[in-house]
């Protein structure tokens, strides 16, 4: 599978829940390395032309304002297969169907209100890490491998 970049990002509800440390925790438990990391307070047209794929769905307006309703944490996370181990730890988007365990599980309050996002393809994963991260932002490889 190979060492692969994924974006993730503890949303509103789990910010607010103070599990910030937790979730980071657990992703470095499963071998996943924060590279870049940023709180942030998304605007407007950032939450929309992120979440952008969405825009004709019923549940897009809502979800832009969830996602602007409060600080958001933007992570870029490396590590072997690190797109399908995120969302692993992250357990299902609904987090009645999230297995024990899983950050969703643990944390979600509904399928809204989920605490955290994550890549679902590497093509996916390349196009939101430089959405929010310039490539001078993420921690060059000389300084990871000596971790």
């Amino acid at each position: 599978m190979g060492i692969e970049r994924t974006f993730s990002i503890i949303k509103p509800d789990g910010v607010e829940k103070g599990v910030i440390g937790t979730v980071i925790s657990r992703f470095e438990a499963a071998g996943l390395k924060p590279i870049a990391i940023k709180l942030k307070r998304l605007s407007q047209a950032e939450a929309e032309g992120f979440y952008a794929v969405h825009k004709e769905r019923p549940f897009f307006a809502d979800l832009v304002k969830f996602m602007t309703s409060g600080p958001v944490v933007l992570m870029v996370l490396e590590g072997e297969g690190a797109i399908a181990k995120n969302r692993e730890v992250m357990g299902a988007t609904d987090p009645k169907k999230a297995a024990p365990g899983t950050i969703r599980a643990d944390f979600a309050t509904d399928i809204e209100k989920n605490t955290v996002h994550g890549s679902d393809a590497p093509e996916t994963a390349k196009v939101e890490i430089a959405y929010f991260f310039p490539e001078v932002e993420i921690l060059p490889y000389e300084w990871r491998k000596k971790r």
